[in-house]
């Protein structure tokens, strides 16, 4: 698979990278309903066949579950070692239910707890999940632990999620930024107006989530999947898979099928492709839930739209949003 070069680390990633939100299970504010370990197993392994060589994790997902399946599988992996990306900064109670905390001592134990539950001697890229409350200093003392663990050689490299453009300069002036992970779908397009712009001047990499828009652009979403969504899974409570967000949505996809039907692709690897697109994106994190889901994904990166094909893509998104 092609590479590039992550922000200002010496990381060479892959187009795509594997994202193990959905496997972190059930119990938790965000999770995406039950989920079996040997499935997730089972999709890490034949992304890493198929060429990914980074992984993209986080301690919230599933409460610390998600992690110990990472490190599972990588136990169990014969091949080279990827890339292990995680987050911190998000903290669950007993309920499920997430709390931001980015002081120091609660960041120091995050990252013990993740070095373990991953079983790797360093972390690769270790990144703050959310930004704090507007103003609050906790983003200074957050950024301010993890380059310190940088400087003690527990991660490699630091980077951050979900910040905007004065975040970032706020976490600038204290170290540099290796790279941002923001949303990003056709169905999510925020970022593009000044944060991607200001990610490429500044050269941080960006690597986006949820460019299938969390399943909606898979192919596999109807309405009556997203009906029957079971009560612990969060898209169920979310807009874009409600009316009238969803019919909206699925009929994106619908001409988004078209596309896929020339190049023998599924819809969500053209999803994908179209975010892979965009000349800020170093890379996409894809998500599965079992080999066979990643079979039909994780080579998104190869696929090349055309100029025409992309204008097409832009109108019929424009014609849905509208």
């Amino acid at each position: 698979m092609e590479t590039r070069k992550l922000g200002n680390s010496d990381l060479q990633v892959t187009r795509v990278g594997y994202g193990a939100w959905a496997i972190g299970g059930s119990g938790w504010q965000f999770a995406w309903g039950s989920q079996d370990d040997n499935e997730s197993i089972a999709a890490i392994h034949r992304a890493l066949e198929l060429g990914v060589n980074w992984i993209d994790t986080a301690a919230v997902y599933g409460l610390g579950h998600s992690e110990e399946v990472v490190g599972r599988a990588l136990k169990s992996w014969s091949g080279s070692r990827p890339y292990v990306f995680t987050k911190c900064g998000l903290r669950g109670d007993a309920t499920g239910e997430v709390k931001k905390v980015l002081h120091a001592d609660s960041i120091r134990g995050e990252v013990e707890d993740s070095l373990r539950r991953l079983s790797v001697d360093v972390i690769d890229l270790y990144q703050i999940h959310w930004p704090p409350d507007p103003d609050s200093s906790e983003l200074e003392e957050g950024w301010s632990t993890l380059a310190n663990l940088k400087r003690e050689g527990k991660v490699r490299w630091i980077g951050v999620s979900n910040f905007n453009v004065r975040q970032l300069r706020r976490a600038q002036s204290i170290a540099p930024v290796t790279s941002l992970q923001p949303r990003y779908s056709l169905v999510h397009r925020e970022i593009e107006d000044e944060i991607l712009p200001y990610c490429m001047s500044e050269g941080i990499g960006v690597i986006v989530y949820s460019p299938m828009a969390s399943g909606l652009l898979t192919g596999a979403m109807t309405c009556e999947r997203a009906a029957r969504l079971p009560a612990d899974d969060w898209r169920g409570r979310n807009p874009d898979f409600t009316e009238p967000n969803l019919s909206h949505n699925l009929a994106l996809v619908e001409r988004l099928r078209a596309v896929a039907n020339r190049h023998n692709r599924s819809v969500g690897e053209v999803a994908i492709a179209w975010t892979l697109g965009n000349p800020a994106v170093t890379g996409a994190i894809v998500g599965a839930r079992n080999a066979q889901q990643a079979e039909g994904v994780m080579r998104a990166g190869e696929l090349r739209l055309t100029d025409k094909e992309v204008a097409e893509i832009e109108t019929f998104a424009a014609e849905a949003a509208a």
